[in-house]
């Protein structure tokens, strides 16, 4: 079981790239725990978090598609290097900011902005670039999944480290420490064995390439309806995030630290249904699965809104990420295993556009209606909402019941086109 969950390991460059992006996503979401405690910590409102949601990833969503097309036009490992010397800066910034004390909300927001747009150029090449890191596309799947598990593995000890940090030596050394991290990928990236890159011949401007991007996906409805249901989640449903300092700090009379053990709660959640997705055997149904997790995430969601008692607060939270594993994890496999080669950095690019682009507006939405109906009623609202959504997909499996949907045959990559994460 253990090989088989490990697989893509045995590829050297996927090792590297692994070993050095844990590293940098420990620090990314220290830097984000003490962003949003911070920010609440300053303005005691919840509408300013989904505003901080809200400038961090709706530039993401304006220049994503910007962001594949480059990722399809030119070499993926440069973007990708580029993108993080830009993001370590990035946190340098926030870094002396937050150490010498003198600062409001708008300029964490304005940082806040920049990373988002470096988000935009980030995701696709970082993706995309995956598909060559791994030696044997059999494992590209369960690298996929891997993936996820270093992020939630890292959420799991990043906003741990970063309540700890923060009460002992207070939030500046936590934006510090994540500029830090990026040497370690920066390193790693440095170190591995890419294919040469191959120039490729473009007859369309960029436009036309956007174009020709979005005419791919809505005319392939298995990617263009997971695309959909991911992009309804991450409006109604994933800004429930936006309101868990409120739960730290109001509901459970908590500190910094009780906001990183919930926030690490989460990610051992998001962590273990992800190593149950790196598990999943060759032909598995992943549409069904998508289906099931949903209705788990928002069967959590339920749990939790209502939940005084701390511990069980934790447990419900947990199965809520358990759930929502799947909704980034699956759809992000079925694009990756199905997409042309050629299209593959636009068609993230618009997956990326619907992770992104709708959770600050929904952040924004969360944050409004929180203040009238309260913030346990707006999670027990989001969590019916995903329950729909679970409807929906499991509408879509009776419909192509007939097709049944492992992992998709993946296609043969075509010379020349060789050149997250």
């Amino acid at each position: 079981m253990a090989i088989s969950t490990f697989r893509a390991f045995k590829s050297r460059n996927y090792r590297l790239y692994f070993t050095g992006q844990s590293v940098s996503l420990i620090g990314t979401w220290m830097q984000k725990t003490a962003v949003s405690w911070v920010v609440y910590s300053l303005t005691h409102s919840k509408l300013m978090l989904g505003v901080t949601l809200f400038s961090t990833m709706f530039p993401s969503f304006l220049f994503s598609f910007l962001g594949g097309v480059v990722s399809d036009r030119y070499n993926r490992f440069k973007v990708l290097l580029l993108t993080q010397f830009i993001s370590m800066i990035q946190a340098i910034m926030l870094a002396i900011l937050i150490l010498f004390k003198h600062y409001n909300v708008w300029e964490i927001i304005a940082l806040s902005v920049l990373l988002g747009i470096v988000n935009a150029f980030d995701v696709p090449a970082r993706q995309s670039l995956v598909y060559d890191m791994v030696d044997d596309k059999k494992d590209l799947p369960n690298a996929l999944a891997l993936n996820s598990s270093m992020v939630n593995l890292s959420r799991l000890i990043g906003p741990g480290i970063a309540g700890l940090v923060i009460e002992k030596f207070g939030d500046g050394v936590c934006f510090g420490l994540n500029a830090l991290s990026f040497v370690a990928v920066i390193i790693s990236l440095l170190m591995m064995r890419l294919p040469d890159y191959v120039v490729k011949k473009h007859t369309k401007n960029v436009l036309g390439e956007l174009r020709e991007g979005l005419v791919y996906v809505r005319r392939t409805p298995e990617i263009s309806f997971v695309i959909g249901m991911l992009a309804l989640i991450s409006l109604l449903v994933l800004p429930f995030s936006t309101l868990l300092p409120v739960y730290a700090k109001d509901i459970f009379h908590g500190t910094a630290s009780t906001f990183g053990v919930i926030d690490s709660v989460i990610g051992l959640g998001a962590f273990t249904g992800a190593i149950f997705l790196a598990s999943l055997k060759s032909g598995t149904n992943l549409r069904k699965i998508l289906a099931i997790n949903t209705l788990v995430f928002g069967s959590g969601l339920i749990l939790f809104s209502h939940t005084t008692i701390y511990p069980l607060a934790l447990l419900f939270a947990m199965i809520s990420a358990f759930g929502m594993m799947s909704q980034i994890t699956i759809t992000n496999t079925l694009i990756q295993t199905s997409v042309d080669p050629a299209m593959r950095g636009r068609v993230i690019s618009i997956y990326a556009m619907a992770f992104f682009g709708m959770q600050p507006l929904g952040g924004l939405i969360v944050g409004f209606i929180s203040q009238y109906i309260g913030v346990e009623n707006t999670l027990l609202s989001e969590g019916i909402i995903a329950l729909i959504i679970g409807g929906l997909h499991i509408r879509f499996l009776q419909k192509w019941g007939s097709k049944r949907n492992p992992v998709p045959v993946l296609r043969k990559q075509p010379a020349g086109t060789t050149i997250h994460v």
